[in-house]
Order: C-alpha cells, then structure tokens, then sequence
C-alpha cells in the first residue's frame, strides 16, 4: 500500500514500523507486527491492525483486519499465505498490490480480494519502492562523502589514498598530470621488423605511455612509396607529430637530451590531426599486389568438370575422389583439339604444379592404367589449417620470397605482442592483429610451392621460421596441448600445412627435415619413409644448434624466434649461448653434478655422448660456468649428469 510522502517514517533494522497520519481525523495509528518464524509448514501468527476515529464515535470507523492462514504444504515452491484486504479509508490512497503478486478474484463479489503470496521472500514491512529509494540514497551519499574526503586530502605528492569511511576501506589511485595529459594529435611512426632503432623509438613510446600508430612498410609494404615521398628516403624510422616530420632517433634523443621534447609535443600534437597527416593503416584489407593467375588453370577447371571422378579399387584398396590417366588424357585431346604425346606433357606439367598427384606416389605422370586424384581431393587436406576450401590457383611465387615475407610478418608480431625475451606471448592480442591475419593469408602460397629451388641455409631459416609461426598458429587454432604426452604428440603430428603439394606436421619438419629423417623421441618410426618425396628436402646433416631455435610454446621450451637465411647461423648460436646462460645449465661443484635441460636427454643423438655433450656446452657458456664445467670434466673424478624439470605450460 503506498502512502503519502509526507509523515512517513521508515526504521530499518527494527520489527516496528510507525505511520503518522496526514491528517487530525486519525489520532491513534498502531500498527503491531508480530511476527515469527512459524514451523515447517509455514504457520505464522496473526497480524492485526486497528484503526481509531478520535472524531467520531459511531461503528462506521473503518476497521483493516488482516488475517494470514497458511495454506497446504506442496513440497515444491514452498508456503503460501492467504492475506484478506478490507476496502481502506477513503482518505487514503488507493491500494495497488506489489510487483509480483497474484490477486486471484474468486466469483462472489461478497467476498474480499484474496492476495497469494509466498512465504519464501520476506514479509514487507518495508515497501518495495521504499528500498529502492533508501539504497540509493546511500549510494549518493556515499559518493558525495568520497568524493569530499578526496577533494579534503589531495596531495600533488601523492599517488594512492587510504581511508575509512562509514565502516569501509577505501582505497583510491590518483593519476598524475601526465596521466592525465592528453594529446589531441596522433604520433605516427614508419618503422621496418629487425631494426634496433625501430625498436627503440618504441620502447621509448612504451616506457612513456604514448599512444602512437606504427606503420611496419614489410607489413604494409605499398605504404614504403609514401615513406619516401613525405621523407624522400626509405630510411626507417621516421617520426611524425601529426603531418609535421620530426625526423628518425637521432633526432628524438637530441630533443630528449636538450630538454624540448615536451615542449614540441605540446606545441605540434596539441590540435586535431589533420587529413594530410600519415593515415591510420587500414585492417582487413590486403594491400593491392598484382596476382598472376596460373597458364595452367583454364585447363585444370576443365579437367574438373569433365573428368569422372569418383571412388575405385586400385591394388586391393578402396583410393577415393580419383581419376585415371587414359580418362584424363582423352579429356584433354578432345577438348583442346591436341595430340596424344602434347595431352601428356600437360598431364606431366600440371603434376609438377602439385595440381595432380598420383594416388600411391609413385610416378609424376604416366599414360595409361594409373590413377590421380586433385590436390584437394588428398586425404590430409581437411587437416590441413592452410587450405581454405579451394586451392590456390595463382601463380606460385618463389619460395625465396615467401621466405623473407613471412619472416618479415612474423617478426613484426613478436615485436608488437612479445616480451622483451621472447618467452612469453600475447596470443589473444596476436588472434586479432592485422599480422596475424596477413600471416594466415600468406600461408595459402605455400600449397603449391618449389620448396626445391631454396639453398640449404634459405632452407633452414624456413623451416625454423614456419616450425614457429605453426605453434603459434596451432594454440590459437586448437589450443595448447599442455603436459599431457597424449596431447602434446597429437598437436604435433596432427596441426598440419600443406607446402609444395605434401602435408607438413611440426613433427616432421624438426623430425624429417630438420634434424635429417631422423626418429623423435620415444618413437620407432622414422617420419619419412624411403620412397618419400619430402625426404628430398632433409638438410644434409643435423645441426644441433636447431633445438635452441624451436619453440614447442611451453615455458620451458627456448624463446620463439625468427631467423634471416643469410644470418641463420650465427643467429642460432647467440640463441644457444643466451638460453644455456640464462636457465639451461645448472653447474653444483660440491656434488660434481650438471643439471641440463631435457632437450639434451631427448636428443641426445644429436649431441653425443656425455663426455662429447659436455665439451660442446662449454662453448656456448659465459667465463663462470664455463670455468667449472671445464674442472669437473679434466680432473678425472665423476661428473653426474642430472635433468631439469621441464614445464609444459604454456608461455603466455
């Protein structure tokens, strides 16, 4: 029942509530609440209310008489109370039942209005819209009372507030004047990935909290023709206030030492950006580059039409989605008005395009009763995270190309969503970068790919770099695996690229090409068997400066990477010697004990035997460790060889 504003007082905390009446005519009110928690079934007492007309002594005084009776027990919603409403004083306003209640008319109209109401919420001696007003108001007072005890005790000095206010804690940080300062222009800066004075200016923005817009031209490289025209060289990086050039990190650091950075921000970034300022990169779009659609495509979308594919038994074995030699060829005769001899050099070209494969690998292309089948219609592509429905039919590039652009665009995310070590990762910041989104278009040229024509260093810088970008690709595509041996061995046989028309795991590019064919640990198989094209891409010996250049994306595995093919070595052995210095060798002179990382027990062949193991780490360790490694192994005593715990957590 609501009732006037005026005299009405609310008691929280209290079983009573008193209502002072707005008008003389009603001298008494008494209102007795006698309420208590009844048994299980619900039973509470009666609650009457009397009202007395003072003015009038004559039986017409109304009388309000509410009666609670409990009702039959369900077991399901509780107890229900039954409340009989008498019409109220006509001075009073007129009653309106609660949000949420029922009145449930019954047919005599004799009879009072029946409200149902469950005995679950508590009994309302205190209106709903009542509530919601006292809590509110001590929402607003609250905050009027920090606000003021904030605006009493702020200190230039000071950064954090304590206090106690009404019973609580308050703890408040107070940003400082350059938190606050906001510039309403945009710094913007040309940058390239694997340079130190990029990485600087950077750093620089980073430390100093700076918003600012990079622009890498390997990432968007149409932008490098806008470069050289406001700067009129390709020269990186080149810093600009808005449409103002301030110049490259010389020129930053000689503002900084004499003391007039600030004051040139202030005075260039303090207005809007203008439109001839360097514009934002747009994500989602590509940049235009000129695709050249492959000469053999006209005939392969024939090939697709015309050609019965379909499923045939071949050397007692079900082969699916394949084709037959003799049936391809006549297509092609008949269709491009050719010869026989001319039908099968365009069998054997298009197999060398890894547009067709034969279904056992056994020949390129061969006239006659031998069966090939499409590269989409191979048996590993659904597994494949680089084939998107349909196969690249664009002109390969060269590999060499790809290799550097992929270097270049993962590189660029690792400066960007990295520490500064390398050791852990932003991945939900890399999921949705523009990179990472480049990265998984480039990833579509390598279908069909010359893996071949790239030298044995370009080779092993690609590998490296695409075993890496995988993970990364992998623990956002399907997750990391974790320390489950059973997940961890699925992940890396099971995440896989198809490159140059052959599928790809993580296995057997550090199994199969990169340590030379060789088993993984805790196998019997080797990756590539003897008739294996793949095998002809295996680097001609093992390197076991590789291990420190994977990254399995744990915690303990070496920090991620990305390597030039013309400074692949050298780049490997600084990677070696900072992770061996760094946690990969523990050296207990006392107990003549070495505890190595598990990478050496798991790839022990590659290293040698303990003795062979030992010399090898002592290159590759600072004067220190390098000095009591090189007692224990010469004196003659026993050296005990211990490994470390290894953590397979992910490295985010």
């Amino acid at each position: 029942m609501e009732l006037p504003n005026k005299g009405v007082h609310t008691a929280t905390g209290a079983a009573n509530t008193h209502l002072t009446p707005p008008s003389p005519e009603f001298s008494e009110a008494k209102i007795h609440n006698n309420l208590s928690n009844g048994d299980v079934y619900g039973e509470q007492k009666t609650t009457q209310l009397d009202s007395h007309d003072s003015s009038n002594s004559n039986n017409n005084s109304d009388e309000i008489e509410i009666k609670e009776e409990p009702l039959e027990h369900n077991g399901n919603y509780g107890n229900v109370e039954q409340t009989l409403l008498s019409p109220p004083h006509p001075q009073l306003p007129k009653p309106e039942p609660p949000s949420g209640v029922l009145i449930a008319e019954k047919p005599n109209p004799n009879l009072k209005p029946l409200i149902k109401r469950s005995t679950s919420s508590p009994e309302s001696a205190i209106q709903i819209p009542a509530i919601g007003k006292f809590f509110r108001e001590k929402s607003n007072s609250l905050s009027t009372a920090i606000t003021k005890r904030l605006s009493l005790s702020k200190n230039e000095n000071d950064v954090v507030k304590e206090f106690s206010l009404s019973g609580l804690k308050v703890t408040v940080k107070l940003k400082t004047e350059t938190e606050n300062e906001q510039f309403k222009g945009r710094i913007t800066f040309f940058s390239r990935s694997n340079c130190r004075d990029s990485t600087a200016v950077r750093s620089y923005f980073r430390d100093r909290k700076l918003r600012y817009v990079e622009i890498n031209v390997d990432v968007y490289p149409t932008r490098e023709k806008e470069l050289i025209e406001r700067t009129g060289s390709n020269a990186v990086p080149q810093i600009f206030f808005n449409e103002k050039l301030l110049g490259g990190l010389v020129a930053l650091n000689s503002l900084r030492n004499c003391g007039l950075l600030e004051e040139r921000m202030k005075e260039l970034l303090c207005r809007k950006c203008p439109d001839d300022a360097p514009a934002v990169p747009v994500y989602g779009f590509d940049d235009l580059e000129e695709e050249k659609v492959d000469e053999m495509v006209t005939v392969v979308r024939v090939l697709r039409q015309r050609l019965p594919i379909q499923d045939r038994l071949v050397k007692m074995k079900i082969v699916k989605n394949c084709f037959s030699a003799s049936e391809m060829v006549e297509v092609l005769i008949h269709q491009f008005d050719c010869g026989r001899k001319k039908a099968v050099e365009m069998g054997k070209q298009l197999a060398r395009k890894h547009f067709i494969h034969h279904v056992f690998g056994e020949n390129e292309f061969e006239d006659g009763n031998h069966f090939y089948r499409f590269l989409e219609h191979e048996p590993f592509i659904p597994l494949c995270y680089n084939f998107w429905g349909s196969t690249n039919d664009c002109e390969p590039k060269s590999a060499t190309l790809i290799s550097q652009k992929l270097g270049k665009i993962m590189s660029a995310i690792l400066e960007s969503y990295a520490s500064e070590d390398g050791c852990y990762l932003d991945y939900l910041g890399i999921s949705n970068s523009e990179e990472f989104r480049r990265y998984v278009n480039l990833t579509q040229e390598l279908q069909r790919v010359d893996i071949s024509t790239l030298t044995a260093s370009e080779r092993l810088a690609f590998f490296l770099n695409l075993h890496n970008a995988m993970v990364i690709h992998g623990v956002i595509s399907v997750g990391h695996p974790g320390s489950a041996i059973i997940d961890t061995k699925s992940f890396n046989s099971d995440f896989l690229y198809v490159i140059g028309g052959s599928p790809y795991s993580l296995t057997a590019i550090v199994n199969g090409v990169l340590r030379n064919n060789r088993r993984a640990p805790y196998s019997f198989t080797r990756p590539f068997g003897s008739d294996d094209k793949r095998l002809e891409l295996a680097l001609p010996q093992v390197n076991p400066l590789i291990h420190f250049g994977i990254c399995n994306g744990s915690k303990s595995s070496p920090p991620v990477r990305f390597f030039t093919p013309q400074g692949v070595e050298s780049e490997l052995k600084f990677a070696a010697r900072e992770f061996l210095q760094r946690d990969g060798i523990q050296v207990d002179l006392a107990k003549r004990t070495v505890r190595l990382t598990r990478i050496f027990k798991w790839f022990s062949t590659d290293f040698g035997q303990e003795k062979e193991m030992l010399k090898w780490i002592i290159g590759y360790l600072d004067a220190t460790k390098a000095g009591l490694l090189s007692h224990l192994s010469s004196d003659g005593g026993t050296v005990h060889i211990a490994y470390q715990n290894y953590d397979w957590s992910i490295n985010c």
